[in-house]
């Protein structure tokens, strides 16, 4: 009361500063009240009921398979999270409040747990559900993997907060299981961005999503997830590069900007018709069966091999539309997480161009699994020197460079007859430019002796 009248004398005073005053400390005071408000949610009255027994530090259940599967929930962690306003047996439904507590239920295992509790999460999540079952995890539950994470091993229902919050890069889900990428990650220019700078730079999910999860090397996913960011890359690698879109489409991103990773050529199984990388049918495993007839003492499919192989695929119902297309890539996935500044570049043409270049000297055939993952087989690195390698390297070969020795001896010979047809076109014009005169002459005689 004293604070309203002491309010209302500041209003009424004269002073214009004072009103000014007077109008801020309302505000302050509206806010406060917000954020005490705030501060004060508490679980729904039937919550209260379950979080009676659970807010306990050590309170668990052990499992048919001897884990421990904790039961621990906070309420404050619980009230600040996502799911603060749902009811315990919205997801829970299963159990009788009656019964729980007093009859033993039997649970096979955490897995199996969260298996059973999956289905809950599609009834409020149903596009986000949809999208992850088309995810490589999703192929991989589906394949009998039980290392593939479910909706609890990245969201924890009890906790999950706004993905909007920026929290520490050691807590991004993905950390569990890809490990070693994301200790690479984490000192590449992306992570340094991040964790150094405190500014948000791309994590996981920005790259290759959260839930629609597909393998990186599928098609040209990593070319596109850089695209997403630096969307002026093309014109701005136009100021230096030849061939700047021949580049992009036949050189992964990281074979410039890891300068220090490893490279190889990935001959990647193309289907021409479908305008797409061919794919392994489920139950129908060729690839590994004909690539080892064809490779029985695992030296790497020679040019014979390769050629037979690509026959084979093309009589499955190719069309002769089968064919094989040349990727220059890095050797791996964590390699490809160990992205150095825009400075440290590869811009130098020798390192691809040049005589005995490293990234020629490794060589694979690849197709993709059913699940998107690639499968893959060595080749012989002659295989390149080839002339059946012509249509597979084109997107990265120049005249000089490596590989095909007839081909430069070719082109050289296609260049010179360009460069002679109209230089003897030119020539023989010349040479003959009296006789033409001399024609042109007697005809314009004939035709006035004609007209007399």
């Amino acid at each position: 009361m004293k604070n309203s009248c002491a309010l209302g004398r500041m209003a009424h005073s004269s002073h214009p500063m004072s009103f000014v005053l007077a109008i801020l400390l309302v505000f302050f005071l509206a806010t406060a009240g917000l954020c005490a408000h705030a501060g004060e949610a508490e679980p729904s009255k039937e919550n209260k009921v379950c979080l009676g027994c659970h807010d306990k530090e050590g309170v668990g259940k052990t499992l048919d398979n001897g884990e421990t599967l904790s039961l621990a929930i906070s309420t404050k962690a619980f009230v600040e999270s996502m799911h603060n306003a749902a009811s315990c047996e919205d997801c829970h439904s299963s159990i009788d409040s009656k019964t729980h507590g007093k009859a033993k239920a039997s649970i096979a295992s955490k897995r199996d747990f969260s298996l059973t509790l999956r289905e809950t999460c599609r009834d409020c999540h149903k596009k986000k559900f949809t999208q992850y079952e088309d995810s490589v995890h999703a192929a991989l539950i589906k394949a009998g993997s039980t290392k593939a994470p479910l909706c609890s091993d990245c969201h924890n229902p009890h906790t999950v907060r706004s993905t909007k919050i920026v929290g520490p890069i050691a807590e991004t889900p993905c950390a569990k299981c890809h490990q070693e990428i994301f200790k690479a990650y984490s000192k590449d220019v992306h992570g340094l961005e991040r964790v150094a700078k405190g500014k948000t730079a791309p994590l996981c999910a920005n790259c290759h999503q959260a839930h629609d999860v597909k393998a990186a090397s599928l098609g040209d996913g990593v070319k596109d997830a850089c695209l997403v960011c630096h969307k002026e890359a093309m014109n701005q690698h136009k100021d230096w590069l030849p061939n700047t879109a021949l580049h992009f489409e036949a050189i992964s991103c990281p074979v410039c900007h890891a300068p220090d990773a490893q490279r190889r050529v990935n001959l990647r199984l193309y289907d021409g018709t479908a305008k797409r990388q061919v794919t392994e049918k489920t139950g129908v495993p060729k690839f590994e069966r004909r690539t080892d007839a064809a490779d029985t003492k695992d030296m790497g499919l020679d040019e014979r091999a390769l050629w037979s192989l690509l026959k084979e695929f093309n009589q499955d119902g190719g069309d002769g539309k089968m064919v094989l297309r040349g990727r220059l890539e890095v050797r791996s996935g964590v390699e490809a997480h160990q992205l150095a500044e825009k400075s440290k570049a590869i811009k130098d043409c020798d390192v691809c161009h040049k005589q005995g270049a490293a990234a020629f000297q490794s060589v694979t055939l690849t197709i993709a699994g059913p699940d998107g993952r690639p499968l893959r087989h060595g080749i012989q690195k002659d295989v390149l020197n080839s002339l059946t390698a012509i249509d597979s390297v084109k997107g990265f070969y120049a005249i000089g460079s490596t590989r095909i020795k007839l081909l430069d001896v070719l082109l050289v010979l296609v260049l010179l007859g360009a460069i002679s047809v109209p230089l003897v076109h030119m020539t023989v014009k010349r040479m003959f430019k009296s006789v033409r005169q001399r024609l042109e002459a007697e005809r314009l005689a004939a035709a006035q002796n004609t007209e007399k």
